[in-house]
């Protein structure tokens, strides 16, 4: 059996050897060259990291993942389990063959491996993307015989193997669609088809750095809903509002309210903040579409693109959430958030990015950002429930957040009923002692992060200068702020679950 396998194997490298292929003398040998070392599908997944938004980043690396484990076993297992010879180069016309041979042995591919694994991890994350990379990866695959450095045997073992490595990521990691969806109160919505009844504030200024040259977002939002009212803020003109954001919400709120129907907001968290205190006010259900710079809670939703945000509406699938109100001393300046709040380094962090992503771009921004916050931030002090302290930072999310440490990562659910209280210490060698717990695995017990679930918090002694942050946005602060949580106080549209 293995000499037949072994004789079909050499008869289908010498008919494609044979076969002229027009075009295939210039291209398939670069392409062969471009995948060495997975320099094609790092370049593929850079791409898609910097130019995509936060679903692209985790198809991107879970693609990467996939071609780790399966580069991994390919030279750790394959490679030394079967010593198979390469193929003799008679039969391979010289214009097809690679400058430069490898020295390895032949069985399996490691290049069809990576190939196949990166397609497969993404497209276990996202199967349209996926599919877009797959005669991409087909042709890296077909390369390897073309070129006269594999056998077909070689390639298909190798992208079997590429194919297992993704699906072993995915036993260990879980895919977005393998997890359930989380336990929130479902709520009464109206179904809205083609969004009739659905009154859409548009902010046509949000998401533009993140995604550079991209369509009107008036226009994406009244093709994907024809039937729904939409107002463009932020733009002058016909149709437009260049005044208020708060104005904008209201008067939309006030036409929802005639139509017995729900208020919809395309724009980022901050847009998405503003529209939720107008939607609770007037008892509305909240469509979130996400177009900004930053969409995390449409992300918790379930929601990451225009066209879940529209299947949800269509549907009438809604849940109650909570939210969280800022009250200053004596009751004034009251306020919400949906996400994050925090007083110390990050809100600096916050302010310190804005300024420079016009120039630079949000990712580059960022980054520079941590750095500079790290050199140069100074403790604050503060009373937290009448207690005294001295903090890098306080961080309280609107219901409990996965992850430990100081980044928030993900919610299971938004109507937990409590919030989620982080402090980092501002004592001697506080950062150090930090950095150093994270690095040694310790961070959940270190004694300068600490951490706690409470109903609400009290925070006085702030002093004028001092700067809170909250879903993205920034402003000054100063005296007393007290965060109470308020339970399912806003219906808002999710994505339909199977």
């Amino acid at each position: 059996m293995r000499k037949i396998v072994s004789s079909w194997d050499r008869a289908a490298f010498l008919a494609v050897a044979a076969r002229h292929w027009p075009g295939g003398d210039r291209v398939l040998p670069r392409l062969s060259r471009s995948a060495d070392h997975g320099l094609l599908w790092f370049g593929v997944a850079a791409g898609a990291a910097l130019a995509g938004g936060r679903p692209a980043r985790r198809a991107a690396l879970r693609g990467v993942a996939s071609l780790a484990v399966a580069s991994v076993t390919v030279n750790t297992v394959g490679k030394r389990s079967v010593r198979r010879m390469r193929p003799l180069l008679d039969a391979v016309p010289l214009v097809r063959q690679l400058s430069r041979q490898p020295f390895t042995t032949s069985f399996p591919s490691g290049h069809s491996a990576s190939a196949v694994a990166f397609t497969a991890g993404v497209a276990l994350e996202n199967p349209a993307w996926g599919l877009a990379l797959a005669p991409l990866a087909a042709s890296v695959c077909f390369s390897r015989v073309y070129t006269g450095v594999h056998y077909p045997g070689d390639v298909l073992a190798g992208a079997a193997l590429g194919a297992g490595a993704a699906f072993a990521v995915r036993g260990i990691a879980p895919t977005r669609a393998q997890l359930a969806p989380p336990a929130r109160p479902r709520a009464d919505a109206p179904a809205l088809p083609r969004g009739e009844g659905l009154v859409a504030v548009v902010n046509a200024g949000s998401g533009q750095r993140a995604a550079g040259v991209r369509t009107d977002p008036v226009q994406e939002v009244r093709s994907a809903l024809p039937l729904a009212e939409v107002v463009a803020f932020g733009q002058e003109g016909e149709g437009g509002e260049g005044g208020d954001l708060g104005k904008a919400l209201e008067s939309a709120a006030l036409r929802a309210r005639e139509l017995d129907g729900a208020l919809g907001v395309f724009g980022g968290d901050g847009t998405v903040n503003a529209a939720a205190a107008v939607a609770r006010r007037h008892r509305l259900p909240l469509a979130v579409l996400p177009g900004g710079t930053y969409n995390h809670f449409a992300y918790d939703l379930g929601i990451e693109s225009l066209g879940d945000a529209c299947r949800a509406v269509e549907a009438g699938e809604a849940v109650a959430v909570d939210m969280v109100r800022m009250r200053g001393g004596g009751g004034e300046g009251t306020g919400w958030f949906l996400n994050t709040f925090s007083i110390g380094a990050y809100p600096e962090l916050v302010r310190v990015r804005e300024r420079w992503a016009p120039r630079i771009g949000a990712w580059p921004a960022g980054v520079l950002a941590a750095v500079h916050v790290l050199r140069t931030a100074r403790p604050v002090r503060l009373e937290v429930d009448g207690r005294r302290r001295r903090l890098w930072m306080l961080f309280a999310g609107n219901c409990t957040y996965r992850g430990l440490g100081l980044a928030p990562v993900r919610r299971h659910d938004l109507a937990d009923g409590v919030l989620d209280v982080r402090t980092v210490s501002g004592g001697p060698l506080a950062r150090t002692r930090l950095l150093a717990a994270a690095l040694g695995g310790g961070l959940k017990h270190s004694p300068v992060l600490r951490t706690a679930r409470v109903r609400g918090l009290r925070i006085s002694g702030i002093r004028g200068g001092t700067h809170l942050a909250y879903d993205g946005e920034v402003a000054p602060v100063q005296g007393e702020l007290t965060l109470r949580k308020e339970n399912e106080a806003l219906v808002v549209y999710r994505l339909p679950t199977e």
